[in-house]
């Protein structure tokens, strides 16, 4: 049996088959879907879009100066509406139905975990599926911005209809940060994977961890590497489809 396999087991026999386990995410849970990372090798960030950097293009400043090249950008880098869930995500989906994990945390704005199947879920930065006029608050699907021309317009007001995302300078939504802290306070494992852990706030919730076992999943190393009781350095999708696979054969 593998070693993460094995703590999980151990602490949802300790924990009286109460949900014990957190599972922090970000881009590196997607990749498998086909949906690329911001820091990897051949990440979003390792391009410039004439004078641009992505992390401008994708701020909230830039969006209210320059809303149509912020839509261009966006629908052609940020949105993958034909994207599917990988064993990343139905695992997740299945530790969840099983009582093993308590919540799934993301830093993911593609709605792959819900498409999945888990329920219990907080999107630190938001997601691509909710959108919303930003005059008269009327929310849109994802299909009305995609069918936009341009900049997408509310049919009520005529204001711009923008995505319920967290850009960059802007504060994450109200609330969920602070409710993710809290299930991470609780947990007695927490798995932090895909994540380079280089963005604040949401790196910060490490540091409400106090339980037994702290896993890092992630094809490079990360900060958090040296604090972890086992860190891998392999695809997300491909560690927790075989631990799925041996939770399996134990019966649980």
């Amino acid at each position: 049996m593998s070693q993460l396999a094995d703590i999980i087991i151990k602490s949802h026999a300790s924990h009286k088959n109460a949900p014990s386990v957190v599972f922090f995410g970000g881009a590196g849970v997607s990749t498998e879907s086909g949906i690329p990372d911001f820091r990897g090798a051949d990440g979003l960030y390792t391009e410039k879009y004439g004078t641009l950097s992505p992390e401008t293009i994708i701020s909230g400043r830039f969006f209210a100066r320059e809303p149509e090249t912020f839509f261009k950008f966006y629908r052609e880098h940020l949105v993958f509406p034909d994207a599917k869930p990988n064993r990343a995500h139905t695992s997740l989906a299945e530790f969840e139905r099983r009582g093993i994990v308590d919540c799934v945390i993301t830093q993911n704005i593609d709605g792959l975990h819900q498409a999945a199947g888990s329920k219990n879920v907080f999107e630190l930065h938001g997601t691509v599926h909710r959108n919303y006029c930003c005059d008269c608050g009327k929310p849109y699907p994802l299909e009305y911005v995609l069918a936009s021309d341009g900049i997408p317009h509310c049919g009520d007001c005529g204001g711009i209809v923008r995505p319920d995302v967290t850009l960059y300078d802007e504060m994450l939504p109200e609330g969920v940060f602070e409710a993710a802290a809290l299930h991470v306070a609780r947990a007695d494992v927490l798995i932090v994977a895909g994540t380079s852990l280089a963005v604040y706030p949401a790196a910060s919730l490490l540091h409400y961890f106090s339980g037994s076992a702290l896993v890092v999943i992630n094809l490079t190393p990360t900060p958090a590497d040296s604090l972890a009781t086992l860190a891998l350095h392999s695809r997300v999708g491909d560690v927790m489809g075989e631990v799925m696979d041996e939770i399996k054969r134990a019966g649980i």
